[in-house]
């Protein structure tokens, strides 16, 4: 049965893979058959809390296999995941569960949202519920992902996929009873996405509780796991161990290693190719809201040097200017996405608007620009962008700059104010030890950039500016030296 109901998933792998470890953390697994009797009981529990077809249940654990157990259960249900980050400060995931309105938060103590009820993490289901197999309900959501989004406000972002999925359906790279990596954090798209279909492919899932470079080339090894995720940062740090520490592990068992959710420069992406080989390394440009993406493989890569691909099948992508036109091949401007389903086809959003202009097309708010062949190259983000005396500045590119300068493992661009200019450029990067040589970053930047896109003032700091998702907040870096 290739298209199957995310409710029945875990029981349709189960039956043929029994006692294959289904999921991996820090050295305890579960078997897909007890993951599916365990899922059972859990939904019970769940059930008797009240969550029902439809429903959302937000759901705050850290990585680890209760996270996948929560979320399995909750389409067991006929219900759909919204994650958010076991970290969140309360007085934001106050606010996600205002704006959910979820018939269960997973993850904090009983009573913290009453009258909606709460189970701790950790939680066990009474052990005389019943584990046998549900009925079979399908939510007509497949997930519901967090966004902090330009306002600072938080939004849901809430996918029209129901949940199920085609068990035949070629995606991803994902082998079908292979083997998956997730070294990032699962309340995040990405690796949440890649980890659940790799799921419900019956591929074996390796999930870490926090990046370690060294440790995630081990567990590859150890596992001989095929597929990973990951984010520039995660091979920035990989890239940074010494070459014998790096050498002494066996990778040759990886397929497909996917980097994804930021700028990825241009040389360490050389890097990780001349390393593992051309046609392991992927790329994929997209956001949450599903709307189409980009894909590239390291073969077409090299022939198309800082390209994130070209559209795939199910998308068209345009490149439009500050007065709305779209521009020619070459030029930078917006982009801006559309799915040939038509518009509003791949999600809604809860506490936001999408930025759209006529016939359906939606920006993500990246800039870039198109080459003649259709393949396209990001900038940075709208958002983003610093105007230095009337000059259109995006951080990535000198960022990327930055990051290629020995000893630097990651950095950030901001803009603060300046009474001549308008804004100046300030740069914060992160340097393990402290230990930089600035004269000599000045003159590798000025070799690289314009001299208006140099920064006019430095910051060194040891710790990461990127999150392990490969995200940095630069309107919180400003605010903070405001």
């Amino acid at each position: 049965m290739p298209v199957t109901s995310l409710s029945r998933i875990l029981s349709y792998w189960a039956e043929q893979q029994p006692k294959r470890f289904a999921i991996h953390h820090e050295g305890h697994e579960v078997t897909w058959r007890d993951l599916d009797l365990r899922t059972n009981r859990l939904a019970r529990a769940y059930a008797a809390c009240g969550v029902k077809t439809d429903d959302f249940v937000t759901i705050a654990l850290p990585n680890g296999i209760e996270f996948f157990e929560a979320c399995f259960a909750t389409w067991k249900l006929g219900a759909t995941p919204q994650p958010v980050s076991a970290r969140l400060p309360k007085a934001e995931r106050d606010q996600i569960v205002e704006l959910a309105q979820p018939a269960l938060v997973v993850g904090v103590e009983d009573g913290e949202y009453a009258p909606t009820p709460s189970v701790p993490s950790g939680f066990e289901p009474d052990p005389a519920l019943d584990d046998c197999e549900l009925v079979e309900q399908t939510a007509s959501s497949l997930k519901a992902m967090t966004s902090g989004g330009s306002t600072g406000r938080p939004k849901l972002i809430v996918s029209k996929a129901p949940a199920v999925w085609d068990t035949d359906q070629d995606y991803l790279e994902i082998r079908n009873q292979g083997s998956m990596l997730i070294p990032g954090p699962l309340y995040h798209n990405g690796p949440f996405l890649w980890a659940m279909i790799a799921l419900f492919k019956g591929a074996s899932v390796a999930v870490t509780t926090r990046f370690d470079a060294e440790k995630t080339l081990a567990l590859i090894d150890s596992l001989k796991l095929e597929t990973a995720y990951m984010v520039p940062t995660m091979m920035r740090r990989i890239w940074a161990l010494p070459r014998e520490i790096r050498d002494q592990y066996d990778l040759s068992s990886l397929n497909a290693l996917w980097h994804l959710a930021a700028p990825c420069p241009p040389w360490l992406k050389e890097a990780f190719i001349e390393w593992l080989g051309a046609d392991v390394i992927w790329e994929l440009y997209g956001g949450t809201e599903g709307q189409g993406s980009t894909t590239i493989q390291g073969t077409e890569w090299l022939t198309h040097r800082g390209s994130v691909g070209r559209p795939v099948e199910t998308c068209e992508m345009k490149i439009v200017g500050e007065t709305g036109v779209t521009l020619p091949p070459g030029d930078i401007g917006e982009v801006f996405i559309r799915p040939l389903a038509g518009p509003s086809t791949t999600y809604y959003y809860l506490g936001a608007e999408a930025r759209s202009i006529d016939g359906g097309w939606e920006s993500l708010g990246d800039m870039g620009w198109m080459d003649e062949q259709g393949y396209l190259y990001l900038t940075d983000r709208r958002s983003d962008m610093i105007i230095v005396g009337g000059a259109n500045i995006y951080p990535a590119e000198v960022e990327a700059a930055l990051d290629a300068f020995p000893g630097v493992r990651s950095s950030a661009v901001i803009g603060l104010p300046d009474d001549d200019m308008g804004a100046r450029l300030h740069a914060i990067v992160d340097v393990p030890g402290g230990n930089l040589d600035e004269p000599a970053l000045m003159t590798h930047l000025r070799d690289r950039l314009v001299i208006y896109k140099v920064p006019r003032s430095l910051e060194v700091v040891a710790e990461p500016l990127r999150d392990d998702a490969g995200k940095t907040r630069r309107s919180a870096l400003r605010a903070a030296r405001l």
